[in-house]
């Protein structure tokens, strides 16, 4: 395997099995919510501004949200073997999510995978207020509410970068990284962008083709992101 600085991995659809804010909007929230995915996937709002209504929408406590993601969410049960690998190699993996955030954590625990950097939406489940906040969105930018795009430029002080997706909040990540693992939605985003990736379906897959490596296809990396936008 040549030489990689960092492997980032979106977490609904990809680390876990689900995509968990969906199971949970379908659970909690009133069927509205789903007009707001249906926007941003037409190019017409952002999914900051998705994430923002569809969290006002939700319906529970934070207790009951986390029991119920627990109880209906795995995750990939190949994603902790793959963790242990990029250990004894000493790649570090980073998940990024763009999703709710309060779920990361409780369900890697669950799955037994500890010591996991998480950068995602922070929830506070306030009610009155907004119950989500974006810290680690893009400075500038209010596109998205986690920027996977500086995520990965981030990353990249420690060398070239591999990203592992499925969706539309993976396009950005996508556009920037030194090599891209797509499946699902990412697939067709990926061939539309430009963006060489190599198909998955667990991570096993993932890991046998990191070990017969023997070059990067390098980023797309357009001047500008085609999420930008301003407030």
């Amino acid at each position: 395997m040549i030489d990689i600085g960092a492997i980032l991995v979106d977490f609904d659809g990809t680390a876990c099995l689900h995509d968990v804010a969906e199971h949970l909007l379908e659970r909690f929230a009133d069927p509205s919510w789903l007009s707001y995915d249906e926007a941003e996937i037409r190019g017409e709002i952002g999914s900051r501004t998705a994430i923002t209504a569809e969290a006002a929408m939700v319906e529970g406590s934070t207790e009951e949200l986390l029991r119920y993601a627990i109880d209906h969410c795995p995750v990939d049960p190949t994603f902790g073997p793959f963790v242990a690998w990029t250990r004894e190699r000493r790649v570090p993996v980073t998940v990024v999510s763009d999703g709710f955030g309060l779920y990361i954590e409780p369900l890697l625990q669950a799955a037994g995978i500890d010591g996991v950097a998480v950068l995602t939406n922070s929830w506070n489940g306030s009610r009155g207020l907004s119950p989500i906040s974006f810290v680690n969105g893009h400075t500038e930018c209010v596109g998205c509410g986690t920027c996977k795009m500086l995520a990965v430029q981030r990353a990249r002080d420690k060398g070239p970068v591999v990203f592992i997706g499925e969706g539309q909040s993976d396009r950005y990540g996508a556009l920037y990284s030194d090599l891209v693992f797509a499946k699902d939605a990412l697939v067709e985003i990926c061939r539309t962008d430009g963006v060489p990736f190599v198909p998955w379906n667990d991570f096993d897959d993932v890991r046998r083709a990191l070990e017969g490596l023997s070059h990067l296809p390098g980023p797309v990396a357009p001047s500008r992101c085609p999420g930008w936008r301003l407030p």
